[in-house]
């Protein structure tokens, strides 16, 4: 019953899209992060 109304009322279609958007988001920042952390570290060896 709770995933009937999860995926079939407004409420439930509006906190799926948005844990999702949550999760989408995470990844991107985290990604973002690794990404310019390697960076920093490698002017910090002067390369």
């Amino acid at each position: 019953m709770a995933w009937k109304e999860l995926f079939t009322t407004d409420i439930g279609l509006l906190s799926v899209f948005t844990i999702g958007f949550i999760l989408v988001m995470a990844a991107y920042l985290a990604n973002f992060a690794k990404r310019h952390i390697a960076e920093d570290e490698k002017k910090a060896r002067g390369g």
